[in-house]
């Protein structure tokens, strides 16, 4: 999930917030606000507003924190984080590529709620510390720090909660693989139990919505869902690379990449390849050298009154700033690669010439061949 605003650069990693951040903005603010109005009826409307708003921005934050930490060990492991993004429910850390050990899984599993559990602990301490000094009850700043060491608490305990994808299911993940010395089996393991844990969530949402028609209930089940499409997405996602386990590019790629020449007209290009071939990406070549590549969506950034106009290697992108492989990448690390990238293809690179074209299709292609040999 990529930010739909990017707020800034934190430790070289970029934050930001994705839209649906703004609904549990709001209705978070109102459910504290309910909370210190029934608590402390003594404050003053405007006081319990502020503490309402100031918890809720403290929160979020946290979150960030949370997500840094795993960030932080990621990055320790070698793995380039690209964004951390806060979303309805909670935070999300893209990182490059999976773990590559045991150790690096567990430890950046770990991580987040240790910086959560440690973000509580002191809260707690600071907001008894200042509430122990006030008379006639906590103040509204002892009030907000305590109400935020319990939310980081529970935040820390829930993500222990052993089932994929939660931080718990990753540490389980990490002692299987660690165990078994079969990552795709440990992942496979943890999913099931994130699935299991996902329909207790969604159940007892239910229950508690119909049963005690509270809207927590309905929150509860909404997580649920959550957690059992993530879950199950991963337990997808293992069966899939297991399925194209010891397969690399070269075994796939088609090595018959239709180009075009560089000089040659948008127009011409939309006309005689684009309109006519149905494909979606094409390699540009100049003096018998691939220059780059163009696809059909990059036609739509460009007024169509200047295709006439353009050549196609002024809009191609350039082959060396094009996210590629190379033919001995293993078929599953490009599969990951697109899914992250939200790529259809790869293209081929092997010492700056291009050897080919990787699709999405080539690999559905692949692991129906092999379900239909297996059976």
């Amino acid at each position: 999930m990529l930010p739909s605003l990017r707020l800034g650069r934190l430790a070289g990693i970029e934050v930001g917030i994705h839209y649906t951040w703004l609904l549990i903005a709001v209705l978070l603010t109102g459910s504290f606000f309910g909370y210190f109005s029934n608590t402390y009826t003594h404050w003053p409307l405007r006081t319990t507003w502020s503490a309402a708003i100031v918890i809720s921005v403290l929160f979020f934050a946290s979150i960030i924190l949370h997500e840094m930490a795993h960030a932080l060990v990621a990055k320790a492991y070698g793995m380039q984080v690209r964004t951390i993004t806060l979303f309805a429910l909670g935070g999300v850390a893209h990182i490059e590529k999976q773990a590559a050990t045991a150790p690096a899984e567990f430890w950046m599993g770990l991580a987040g709620p240790v910086m959560s559990a440690a973000v509580g602990f002191l809260c707690g301490w600071l907001g008894s510390w200042l509430g122990a000094s006030a008379q006639g009850g906590f103040t509204p700043v002892a009030a907000v720090l305590l109400s935020l060491s319990s939310l980081n608490l529970m935040l820390a305990m829930f993500n222990l909660i052993p089932g994929f994808p939660l931080d718990g299911g990753r540490i389980l993940r990490a002692i299987i693989w660690a165990l078994s010395g079969d990552e795709n089996r440990a992942t496979r393991i943890a999913s099931r139990a994130g699935q299991g844990v996902a329909l207790g969530f969604f159940g007892l949402g239910l229950w508690e919505f119909l049963g005690a028609e509270s809207l927590s209930g309905l929150w509860l089940g909404l997580l649920g869902w959550f957690l059992l499409d993530a879950a199950t997405a991963s337990y997808v996602q293992a069966e899939v690379l297991t399925g194209l386990r010891g397969m690399r590019v070269s075994e796939l790629m088609s090595n018959d990449c239709m180009t075009v020449p560089g000089d040659m007209p948008l127009q011409r290009f939309a006309d005689e390849y684009v309109l006519k071939t149905g494909r979606r990406c094409y390699a540009v070549e100049d003096r018998d050298t691939i220059i780059g590549l163009i696809t059909a969506a990059d036609l739509t950034k460009v007024d169509s009154s200047r295709w006439t106009q353009i050549p196609v290697m002024q809009v191609a992108h350039p082959l060396a700033e094009v996210r590629s492989v190379s033919p001995d990448t293993p078929v599953a690390e490009a599969l990951q690669t697109m899914g992250r990238e939200d790529l259809n293809q790869l293209p081929v690179v092997e010492a700056g010439r291009m050897e080919g074209m990787l699709s999405r299709g080539h690999i559905l292609r692949a692991l129906q061949t092999r379900s239909e040999l297996s059976m």
